[in-house]
């Protein structure tokens, strides 16, 4: 079970021979979700589990030119609705993700 710890730290490239960054609580590697990102309160478990599948599906939080990351959902059934969408449609579930309307 994740930890559920955020952690804001400069973003530095990797480069040979570095090492992943580490979750001080749980040794777990740390996931880069970007600058614009603001996670759930610890005891928000539907809000983890969305950010869960956002995060392995591999959309992130950068700042676009705009100031902000765009869409996001932020409840479990704006998740399933895209999923079902993604999956009618044929389109890539992680750009389902991040459309703020469905058509």
């Amino acid at each position: 079970m994740p930890c559920r710890a955020s952690y804001k730290q400069p973003y530095a490239e990797p480069y040979a021979g570095a090492d992943e960054r580490r979750c001080p609580r749980c040794a777990e590697p740390l996931i880069h979700a970007g600058s614009a990102f603001a996670p759930p309160r610890r005891r928000d478990t539907a809000g983890w589990r969305v950010l869960s599948v956002l995060l392995n599906a591999g959309i992130r939080f950068h700042k676009s030119c705009c100031g902000g990351p765009g869409y996001r959902p932020r409840t479990l059934a704006e998740v399933r609705e895209r999923r079902a969408y993604a999956k009618a449609s044929g389109e890539p579930f992680a750009r389902a993700l991040v459309r703020r309307n469905l058509p």
